[in-house]
């Protein structure tokens, strides 16, 4: 076993092309994402954008019929899916999986050209564990769309020369920040290095052809997702949805910059230790675009003022470069410690290991593979004919995408969108708060059917009001008929 260790740590990188590396990226991430292509939801964020995605898929633009906080791009993803494969897990996670592979397979490309084959390949392999492992991360998540983007733009950028490569750029990087808007800031950060790069190195006319042929192909991007709202009579909803609403949002919000300064202030120091100790040449430009772009992935991150796990998927291929390149550095391993890491990699992607024992547990119990209240609960309603008149989830709400419904209002299609009031005016909503949003949902629309995760506290505990109101209506006008896991079943009483 040893000597096995030995050759699979040890072999041929130099034999490497660009099929075999995607192969072996593919087999990895797919083994470690295969078993979550069954769980109904993974986060309430993937979860709204297969619905928008379906509601695309119907005919309804982003932000008309429904509503979310995130740029287009990423719901197209999601429509593209669904138009040309129906409504399957399987295809959204499969291409999810496609996502990770080939961001992988990119960052494998910059850094072979920077280092090695050698540091390329394990650049990449580690970019597969991390964009696949840690809480969300295992669905879809808009920060994967707009991070493929982003790292397709930035290898060309480093590689290629000619100005037709660099309207592609442009139109690279306009996806990526019409995925998720946050991606402007390492735009800007690289957008200012070119221009410094360009005046410390008198290629000022050059350089500024460039900035301005990828300028062009940027917003060619931003003016195509403008075009439908624009033939529609509906260009106020697409500004007020893309541009404005996120700025509000920001505004809005009481995250302090300070908690995130921790996690800003150690990548600092590594990377900083890596220069100091030259460890990391910082005299190579490819470095260098690097590190902006992760300046720039830090600066968004403090200007919101929390670093979630799915966040720092935008950060993960830039950083695992130069982090690559360091490691490179240091003494050989040992050969006798290869079975240790070896051992270390089989056990790192133990929730996949975990997940398939769900699956299988799943399928020997329920007959069914997919698993998880976001599917148990919409099959239950299937075979017991429950009232779907105007249903409401406040949570699992991917449920309305396996019954073929719609949420209520435009305010829940994210059930906690209805907690987002500064938002409203923005979904072209009738009503200015959240009370009055579910006031008239359960006042006026009436839902036949309520599905609740926590009967105490559906809501946030900072939202006592909501919580109360909910509560109340729920002890008044409905009964508890089920319940399936930790999802709650509510019927409304008869002439309620």
């Amino acid at each position: 076993m040893l000597k096995k260790a030995n050759l699979y740590l040890t072999f041929n990188y130099q034999a490497l092309d660009w099929k075999t590396v995607f192969l072996i990226l593919f087999l990895i991430a797919f083994f470690i994402r295969f078993p979550f292509f069954f769980r109904d939801y993974i986060d309430r964020d993937e979860s709204t954008f297969i619905i928008m995605g379906q509601s695309w898929a119907d005919g309804y633009l982003p932000y008309t019929q429904l509503w979310d906080l995130k740029p287009p791009i990423t719901f197209l993803f999601f429509a593209l899916v669904i138009k040309i494969f129906g409504k399957s897990f399987i295809a959204i996670r499969f291409f999810g999986t496609l996502l990770v592979v080939i961001t992988s397979l990119f960052t494998y490309g910059i850094a072979k050209r920077i280092v090695s084959k050698k540091v390329g390949f394990w650049s990449a392999i580690f970019c597969v564990f991390f964009l696949s492992m840690f809480g969300s991360l295992q669905g879809v998540m808009s920060e994967h769309i707009c991070t493929l983007f982003f790292v397709m733009g930035v290898y060309l950028l480093l590689f290629k020369e000619s100005m037709g490569w660099f309207f592609v750029v442009g139109i690279l990087f306009g996806l990526s920040v019409m995925s998720k808007l946050n991606m402007a800031y390492p735009l800007l950060t690289l957008m200012a290095y070119w221009v410094w790069k360009a005046v410390t190195e008198k290629r000022f006319w050059h350089s500024f052809q460039q900035l301005g042929i990828l300028g062009i192909g940027f917003l060619v991007l931003i003016v195509l997702t403008a075009t439908p709202y624009y033939l529609q009579g509906e260009i106020q909803i697409w500004w007020g949805s893309i541009f404005e609403a996120p700025l509000a949002y920001a505004g809005s919000k009481q995250h302090s910059i300070v908690k995130t300064l921790p996690f800003v202030f150690v990548v600092a120091i590594l990377l900083y230790i890596g220069f100091a100790s030259k460890v990391i040449d910082f005299k190579s430009k490819p470095i260098q675009i690097l590190t902006i772009v992760i300046v720039g992935v830090l600066f968004s991150f403090m200007q919101t003022g929390k670093v979630n796990g799915h966040y720092l998927i935008q950060l993960y291929p830039f950083i695992l470069i130069p982090a690559g390149v360091a490691v490179s550095k240091l003494p050989p391993i040992k050969k006798k410690y290869n079975i240790l890491i070896a051992s270390l990699l089989i056990l790192l992607p133990m929730e996949a290991y975990l997940e398939y024992t769900n699956v299988i547990s799943n399928k020997m119990e329920k007959g069914s593979f997919y698993n998880g209240e976001g599917v148990d609960i919409p099959n239950y309603i299937i075979e017991n004919n429950v009232d779907t008149k105007n249903i409401f989830f406040t949570e699992y709400h991917i449920g309305y995408w396996v019954l073929g419904k719609n949420p209520p209002t435009k305010a829940v299609t994210h059930p906690y969108n209805i907690q987002r009031e500064e938002l409203f005016p923005f979904m072209q909503n009738a009503r200015k708060t959240g009370i009055q949003e579910l006031q008239y949902i359960m006042d006026v629309i009436k839902p036949k059917t309520i599905i609740v995760r926590e009967a105490e506290r559906i809501y946030d505990e900072e939202l006592p009001e909501f919580n109360f109101y909910m509560n109340l209506c729920l002890a008044r006008h409905y009964t508890l008929t089920k319940t399936i896991g930790r999802g709650l079943i509510y019927q409304r009483l008869e002439g309620q």
